[in-house]
């Protein structure tokens, strides 16, 4: 009988450790969060059943097509349940991530990936770059472009053994000189800003610059930021040139001069052109800052309106567009209009700074110092140089609010 009852015994005990090691991983839950796991593993092994990898990943790319990344979110998850080691279904998730503002979500997922796999695939590291600052940036991007760079020898390489039949795979995204070109600038911005004061720094921004250029001579931004650095070191003359260079791409009123008869026959997409190279938003504030150091005010006034038309609620620009019309005052026959213009202008930009609560009390200064050299004016004056202050109104820093209750009424 005890011999019996010792054996009850141990069987007990060994149903228990079974229970216990195969649930390890709820070991320190809540039966609440417990019975989450359990949910989730349940679902997880439904979908695996139900669905494949690639189904999962077609149903993702659909949502992101349709920009719905919530459900995109959720399909790309499920499928990294039943594939957490799938470098393609990482790099997807990390971007729907990035897309949602998720940036640590995004950031985990990225790192995971350069865990599972710190040689391959670019665009992690670009992403990753994007998130820090500093040093560290600087090394997520150098490591992006160096996997690059491996991608386009073996490329060039594969072209030269096999002649005209050597094409990309389908699993590998093509890297262009371009996205080299790209990376490169994103390491000189860093040594333009957050490293500027580093020991070194100057040289190493102006040969991320050259190489952005070697790899992509007309990129709007590598040229725009040869400016720059030449702005900086006082070479004006040479640094206008690649100003203009860099603008002449992409600006409307220097396509039209340039090529008249290229774009009369293109006139159902004269627009594509421009659209293909127009740089990022806060390059093109870099530019606007550039022409008005350059004293090309009416090409600096035309891409700050090009800016307004698409973002109307960036204070810098409507400081930037006063700032341009003050300097002109009792330069031109229209020194009077020019004031009303850049009261009206600056006076936005007064506005919109207290509304958003910005902060950055020099740009505040400035503006209130320089609607102090311009006076109050005369309300009664003809509204010839521009809406006046009370005509303005709110209509532009209210614009994106309404335009949100209409699609929201209309829908």
């Amino acid at each position: 009988m005890g011999g019996q009852a010792k054996s009850k015994k141990k069987g007990k005990s060994k149903r228990k450790d079974m229970r216990s090691n195969g649930g390890a991983g709820l070991v320190g839950l809540s039966a609440q969060e417990r019975m989450k796991v359990k949910v989730h593993e349940k679902a997880k092994k439904k979908t695996a059943e139900k669905y494949t990898i690639q189904q999962l990943l077609e149903k993702t790319e659909e949502c992101m097509d349709s920009f719905d990344f919530e459900m995109a979110k959720m399909f790309c998850q499920r499928a990294l349940d039943i594939e957490p080691t799938n470098l393609m279904v990482l790099d997807m998730l990390g971007n729907i991530c990035a897309e949602l503002g998720d940036v640590e979500k995004a950031k985990q997922v990225f790192l995971r990936a350069v865990e599972l796999s710190p040689g391959e695939g670019h665009s992690k590291y670009m992403y990753l770059g994007q998130i820090h600052t500093g040093t560290e940036a600087v090394q997520f991007f150098s490591k992006g472009i160096q996997i690059m760079l491996s991608s386009l020898d073996n490329h060039t390489q594969s072209a030269g053994v096999a002649g005209a039949a050597a094409f990309p795979s389908e699993d590998t995204p093509t890297v262009t000189g371009k996205d080299v070109s790209v990376a490169f600038c994103s390491v000189a911005e860093i040594f333009f800003t957050d490293l500027c004061m580093e020991e070194g720094a100057a040289e190493r921004c102006k040969e991320a610059i050259e190489k952005a250029l070697q790899y992509d001579q007309c990129n709007p931004e590598a040229l725009q930021l040869m400016a720059s650095y030449l702005f900086s070191v006082e070479n004006t003359q040479e640094g206008r040139d690649y100003l203009m260079r860099s603008v002449s791409s992409w600006l409307p009123s220097l396509q039209k001069e340039a090529e008249p008869a290229a774009r009369a026959e293109q006139e159902m997409d004269e627009e594509e052109p421009t659209e293909n190279n127009l740089p990022p938003y806060e390059s093109r504030i870099t530019t606007a800052k550039l022409l008005i150091e350059a004293e090309e005010f009416e090409m600096a006034t035309e891409v700050v309106e090009g800016l307004l038309e698409e973002d109307d609620e960036v204070v810098q620009v409507w400081y930037l567009l006063g700032w341009v019309c003050y300097l002109q005052v009792n330069k031109t026959e229209d020194s009077e209009n020019l004031r009303k213009s850049a009261r009206t202008y600056l006076t936005k930009a007064k506005k919109l700074y207290m509304k958003l609560h910005c902060e950055d009390p020099p740009l505040l200064e400035h503006i209130q110092q320089l609607l102090g050299e311009l006076g109050n004016g005369d309300e009664d004056e003809d509204d010839e140089g521009g809406p006046s202050v009370e005509d303005i109104g709110d209509d532009f820093i209210q614009s994106s609010d309404e335009e949100e209750e209409e699609d929201t009424m209309e829908h």
